[in-house]
């Protein structure tokens, strides 16, 4: 049985996560401000958390913030009545796996849970390679010819997704859908993180790994031939 962690100030909402969670076989446990949230997310190893943004006194982007910076990798949803853009950007850049906006439906909030989960089952499993470049999804770690790399959170998530989709022409609609979810992101966003990307893991005496489809996207090539 998979155990949530809610973290919510509002006793309705917060006791009708429990229940509709509960009702679906989850394990739930529950906090109502971001101290006692961190508090259990960090001793009680839950499964997945939902993070109302809004909370009394630290908010949920602070608690997160702190999460990450502790190496913890518990999927995260957050939840929020905020609906700007900036504001989506800064919970997803501080370390959220997926968005809701208030009102929601409690169907979709299921499915976004699911999701988060069968997506750490795999990140337990796998570790992901192509040529002599790998990343090992459990510690976040990159290594190219035994040299381990330093990457940004964003630079690993766009690095992984090219992975799990090598030999594979991915649109830049994709990524912005998919990667940062948030589709009308500019596409020169894109365009800057995969050359910061690129610098860090590519080598002068090897071909490169992250090749530019003209017009669409981009393509991480296993050792195949390739020209831009």
């Amino acid at each position: 049985m998979a155990r949530i962690l809610v973290v919510e100030d509002q006793p309705k909402l917060r006791q009708a996560l429990r229940q509709g969670l509960e009702e679906d076989g989850f394990e739930v446990f529950t906090a109502e401000s971001a101290e006692s949230g961190y508090s259990l997310a960090t001793t009680q190893a839950p499964d997945a958390v939902i993070l109302d943004r809004m909370l009394p006194g630290r908010d949920g982007v602070s608690m997160l913030r702190d999460l990450r910076a502790n190496g913890s990798q518990i999927p995260v949803l957050m939840l929020t009545a905020r609906d700007q853009v900036s504001d989506r950007i800064e919970g997803l850049d501080a370390g959220a796996d997926d968005y809701l906006v208030k009102p929601f439906d409690f169907g979709e909030l299921l499915a976004r849970v699911r999701a988060l989960l069968r997506r750490r089952v795999d990140e337990r499993s796998l570790t992901l390679r192509a040529d002599d470049l790998g990343i090992d999804l459990l510690t976040r770690r990159v290594t190219r010819g035994g040299q381990e790399i330093d990457l940004s959170r964003r630079e690993f998530e766009l690095l992984e997704f090219l992975l799990r989709r090598r030999n594979r022409t991915v649109s830049r609609e994709e990524l912005a859908r998919d990667l940062w979810r948030e589709p009308s992101i500019l596409t020169n966003v894109i365009d800057v993180t995969v050359k910061q990307l690129r610098k860090k893991i590519e080598r002068s005496d090897s071909q490169p790994l992250i090749w530019t489809v003209r017009g669409v996207g981009y393509e991480l090539r296993d050792g195949s031939e390739a020209s831009e």
